[in-house]
């Protein structure tokens, strides 16, 4: 079965907490960066389905209990892209083809993807968005420094 993602929601709570972080989740800001945690914060504000599945799934109880695709830009990208198993889903698009609330990660140096943002605005070709380590509050993509963009399409949410 599959559940809406609602984009809504996501971007919502992108805006509300992309300067102030949520006190209900730890801030892994000077330990790595808070990126991939904060854009699974959206996605779960989005679609409010975990996976607990202690290998492969995408969750956070705790600093202690959480999956590392819950903080990890390759380990969320590689979910994301299952085929299996419950929580949201998502496709490879072009940067053009994407919408609001969906997830672009960015590889900002040679080796890998490092960086995760979620799209909280489009104006015509212009794409805004929000992210932590280095937070920001609608920032154009066009201000950010990278090498390669991957553009997440989330589709919906597996239950």
């Amino acid at each position: 079965m599959i559940k809406e993602y609602n984009r809504i929601k996501a971007i919502e709570y992108a805006r509300k907490y992309a300067l102030s972080p949520n006190p209900n989740f730890y801030h892994f800001g000077g330990i790595g960066g808070d990126c991939t945690n904060f854009i699974s914060q959206c996605l779960f504000a989005g679609g409010g389905q975990m996976n607990f599945d202690k290998n492969y799934g995408w969750y956070y109880l705790n600093v202690n209990d959480r999956s590392p695709s819950w903080t990890s830009v390759a380990y969320l990208q590689r979910f994301l892209l299952r085929e299996n198993g419950i929580g949201p889903f998502a496709r490879i698009s072009s940067i053009e083809s994407l919408e609001e609330g969906d997830i672009i990660q960015l590889r900002q140096n040679p080796t890998h993807f490092n960086h995760t943002v979620i799209i909280t605005r489009k104006v015509g070709n212009e794409i805004y968005v929000c992210a932590h380590s280095n937070d920001a509050l609608d920032k154009s993509l066009a201000s950010y420094s990278y090498i390669q963009p991957l553009g997440l399409h989330i589709l919906g949410i597996k239950k």
